[in-house]
Order: structure tokens, then C-alpha cells, then sequence
């Protein structure tokens, strides 16, 4: 996805001048790296490559991003960081339920009528609440990304013909022993909702320790089971993007597997 702003630029006249000149140098340099761009023009950088995309009009599509990877495989940590990078519209499949019950929208009244019953929300429900959110505003304008959905080949197909196709579908591959033990670890702080790992991200002090609990399935023999489900539905999920799925391992530090992403991106 390249967000670079086009040499036509340069053509801006009035008011735009003086922007179109800041941009000039970027726009100038012929096949230039982003850590070179950086390093010579430290004062460049915008907050967001969503600022650079708005300069570019209808030269570039928005990003359509798919992010997949088993429960504590990192997608949350690794949304936060694309939608900061790139302005798109961060989407889980909760959010959208939720927002769509307190809208009340059609969709939304049919699934709060299947949530109030204590049933799940059938596939095509989920994805008419799906389709309505991505043909909002902010979504079509800045992109989107969605985390973890589809879960299922049904789902996929489902999307697929309601007419929604990603431009990427990004993995994150996490061996199973390693996402045991990240899901094991994992407390939560019942005054902050802040989340600790006994491991990789301890408590600051023994007040907090004592009163962090942990979730009721965030046991070794439920996470087993989550994983077997997650594999034997990824599998059907993967064929379905063959053409668009790229896998980025996600053992490495958050940074490390934030740039792979990007790379996946470019």
C-alpha cells in the first residue's frame, strides 16, 4: 500500500503552495526507503500515513485489511499499531454487535433478539451487522481492519458475497506451547482493567498482585480446546484468501512484528 504523495502535486497552485513545497523533497526522492526518508527528513514523518492518504484523494484505494492469529497469538497489540499507522477503522466483531443493539438498527434488533434468548448470533446475522458497518462513512473513506474475522470458511464465503473482499488478510503464527502459556499467564487488574502476565509483563508491586484475578477459561485445558477449534477452522479460512494472505511471525518483539506487517503491506 504505498501512501507516498505523487510527484503531481507539485502542480498545486495558491493556498496549497506552501504545503505542496514541505511535500516536495518526499515527493522528489526516485525508489528512497522508509527508514532513509526518515533519517534525512526527521521532521517529515506525519502522525499517520491516514494524513498522507488524505493528500492523495482518489489515487489510492483505502486499506481493506483482514488481521487473523489464534487467541493471545498479539492481534489486539498489532491493531492498535496499524490503526495508528495507517487511520483505518479498527473493527471486532463484539463492537459492532453492541453498537448495532444500541443503535437499534434492523440487524441489530434481530441479533439482540437472539442475545437476549442467551443463543448465538447466526452467521448471517453477524454478517449483515458487518456489511452495514463497513458501508459507513468513516470505513469507506479511511478503510478498515477487521480483528479476527471470519473465523470460519461459512463466514468467509458469506463475506465474499455480500461483496466484501479485503485487499490483505494478514496471520500471526504463534506455536501453540508459546499461546498456552501467554493465555495462562495472563491476570487482570479488577480496579484498572488493566491486563498483566505473571511472566511477561508482572504487576508493579505486591498491592496490585494480590488483587489481579484470572479469567475462567484462561486455563491450559480450555485454551487447548480454543486452539484445536481455531486450527481446524483457519485451515477453510486460508483457502479462501490464498491470493491475499501473508503470515508474519509472532514470537518476535511487538516492534519487530509491527514492521514485518508493514512490509506485508507495501
Amino acid at each position: 500500500i504505498n501512501h507516498r504523495p505523487r510527484g503531481g502535486h507539485t502542480m498545486l497552485y495558491g493556498p496549497l503552495l506552501a504545503f505542496t513545497a514541505a511535500w516536495a523533497p518526499a515527493a522528489l526522492m526516485p525508489c528512497v526507503s522508509r527508514g532513509e526518508t526518515q533519517q534525512h527528513m526527521p521532521q517529515q514523518r506525519t502522525n499517520s500515513r491516514a494524513a498522507v492518504m488524505s493528500t492523495e484523494g482518489l489515487a489510492a484505494a483505502p486499506p481493506r485489511i483482514i488481521i487473523c492469529g489464534a487467541p493471545a497469538s498479539g492481534k489486539g497489540t498489532q491493531c492498535e499499531l496499524l490503526k495508528e499507522e495507517y487511520g483505518v477503522v479498527h473493527l471486532s466483531t463484539g463492537d459492532m454487535l453492541r453498537a448495532a443493539v444500541k443503535a437499534g438498527t434492523p440487524v441489530g434488533e434481530q441479533a439482540k433478539g437472539y442475545m437476549d434468548r442467551g443463543e448465538l448470533v447466526p452467521d448471517d446475522v453477524i454478517i449483515g451487522i458487518v456489511k452495514d458497518r463497513l458501508a459507513e462513512s468513516d470505513c469507506e473513506q479511511t478503510g478498515w481492519l477487521l480483528d479476527g474475522f471470519p473465523r470460519t470458511e461459512a463466514q468467509a464465503k458469506a463475506l465474499a458475497a455480500a461483496g466484501i473482499t479485503p485487499t490483505k488478510v494478514l496471520y500471526l503464527q504463534v506455536p501453540d506451547e508459546m499461546l498456552v502459556e501467554r493465555v495462562v499467564g495472563r491476570r487482570t487488574d479488577p480496579e484498572t482493567g488493566k491486563i498483566y502476565h505473571l511472566k511477561f509483563a508482572p504487576p508493579e508491586s505486591d498491592e496490585v498482585a494480590a488483587r489481579l484475578t484470572q479469567r475462567s477459561d484462561d486455563t491450559e485445558e480450555k485454551c487447548r480446546v480454543r486452539l484445536q477449534a481455531f486450527h481446524e477452522h483457519m485451515a477453510a479460512v486460508e483457502s479462501c484468501y490464498q491470493s491475499l494472505i501473508s503470515y508474519t511471525d509472532g514470537t518476535k518483539p511487538k516492534a519487530q512484528v509491527f514492521a514485518e506487517l508493514q512490509k506485508c503491506l507495501e
